[in-house]
Order: C-alpha cells, then structure tokens, then sequence
C-alpha cells in the first residue's frame, strides 16, 4: 500500500502519530494500539476501525477503500477544518495510505439509530432495534435530541455548508447518558451548488426532490427539508408514519419544513429552529 503521511497533530499519548508505515492500514494499526471493531461490510466504500491505544484512549479510524471512499473523506476532511459544535463528533487527526485519506475520530459510546450493510437492512421497528429503543425514550429526551441535531446545523449552515446524506445513520445516540451525537456527514458540501448528476447520495425517506434532479440548486432549504424528515420520522413511533407523537403546531411546523417545493419551506435553518421551538417550547 505505500506509506502512510502524517497529516496533522493527535492528542499527545494517543499513539497514532507514526510518520511512515509500509504495510497496509490493517497492519499498522496493531502497532499502536489494539484493534477491537472492525466495520468492514459498509456500503460508502470504506472501512472502519475501533482501536485502543497503549494510554487506553479509544480511537474511530476511518479509511477509504475506493475512490468514492476517497472523495467522500476528503469531503469530510474540509468539513471537520470548518465545523466545531459538541454534538459533532470531530476528526482529530488524518493520514493518508496509499494516497487515499484516513480519518482518525475519539470514539463515542453509543448506537447508531439505523446501521445498513451490504449484507443487510435492519429492522428499524425490531423491538431491539436502535431506532425503536429511541422511539420509545420519553418525549422530553426526544425533544432534547432533536435540539442539539438542530443546534448543531445552525453551525453548519452559518459556516456554508448543505447537508447532503443525512438519514438514521448519522445519529449516534448514548442511551446510558441520553445524548445525541452526529457521525459520518462526509457528503455535506459548500453550498449553495448546482446539482451536476442525476442525483445525490442518501436515504429517499430524507431527500428532498431537488437532490433527484440534475441542475437543480441545492441550498440551505435543502438542508431545511432533511431536518424537517429528521423530526418527522424520530417524533413517530414507527416508520408508516401513522403514529405522531408530537402536536398538531409541531406537525404543521414539519409540513412547511418539508414541502416539495423549495420557494415553500423555511428558507433558512435558523427559521426552522425558531418556529419549531416555539411550538415545542411549553412541551419539556
């Protein structure tokens, strides 16, 4: 594979700050600490390392395994250089191996709401699934959730950035402390841009009709409408969308955030949040 480059600083005592290794990314990583996860069935074309490190810090090692692997990391690269909120869990430090980038994240205790592979598609309403285990969490800790998911894309959107491929995967909830974090945004891009394919990544539950149509202009109302999904589908109980948990003003508050077209939502994040707090305010 070449070597590996060392990119950027690590917190001092993490082990991870080798300059050169010539064997693949697999093979270094023993060198430096213990490997205990290992993801390698994901479908974004990379591959994923839980490592602990010789001072027991724990580390999430991200690395490409194609070249749209490779783009996407690149993408969150500039990403995590601009963005800087709690609820984000941030790059610490990056290398590359075989001229593809590594990302190196502190690991967060956790589950992902909906974790997809190439072998499956879990069941979100398994009464042992993540996402059903949330749906079942008292409103006030949902309310709670949501806000910080809200508060931190009111930092993404004033530092210019679109939310492209946001779905159940990107939220990372601690069920022992009732925290909500957000992982893997590798594909949210400078903005506002002209959509030059037939289409974005991501999930259709959470796309909005802009993101399928090549030439349209994607925005922070894109943005605006994958949050509006991002309520619609963690304040229902199942995933047929018969079961609000929330009232008829956060309902209405949703609609507006998700209408099919752009020129009827919320034109920024920060109106989305303002009118769904207020609707929210007197709810705990």
């Amino acid at each position: 594979m070449g070597v590996l480059r060392h990119d950027g600083g690590m917190p001092t005592g993490s082990g991870l700050l080798a300059v050169r290794s010539s064997g693949p990314l697999d093979s270094y990583l023993p060198t430096v600490g213990h490997i205990f996860r290992v993801f390698d069935a994901q479908d974004s074309g990379c591959i994923s390392y839980g490592v602990r490190t010789g001072d027991n810090s724990r580390w999430f090692v991200k690395s490409a395994t194609t070249p749209a692997g490779a783009r996407s990391l690149d993408r969150a690269r500039e990403f995590h250089t601009r963005i800087r909120h709690t609820a984000v869990i941030p790059v610490r430090h990056s290398f590359t191996a075989a001229n593809r980038p590594a990302l190196v994240y502190p690991w967060v205790d956790g589950q992902v709401l909906y974790h997809p592979t190439v072998h499956t598609r879990p069941d979100r309403t398994a009464p042992t699934a993540p996402m059903a285990h949330f749906r079942r969490l008292p409103l006030p800790l949902v309310h709670q959730a949501l806000e910080r998911i809200l508060q931190a894309h009111l930092v993404i959107a004033a530092a210019g950035f679109v939310g492209v491929d946001l779905y159940d995967g990107c939220f990372l909830y601690d069920f022992a402390r009732d925290r909500m974090h957000l992982c893997d945004l590798d594909e949210y891009r400078p903005g506002p841009f002209t959509l030059g394919t037939e289409r974005l990544p991501g999930s259709t539950r959470y796309m909005a009709p802009e993101e399928t149509t090549a030439g349209a202009e994607i925005n922070e109302r894109t943005t605006v409408y994958a949050l509006g999904r991002a309520i619609r589908l963690l304040m229902d109980s199942g995933d047929a969308e018969s079961a609000w948990r929330g009232t008829s003003d956060q309902l209405r508050v949703v609609e507006q955030a998700t209408a099919a077209d752009p020129t009827l939502r919320y034109s920024t994040v920060h109106e989305l949040c303002t009118r769904w707090r207020a609707a929210t305010r007197h709810m705990g």
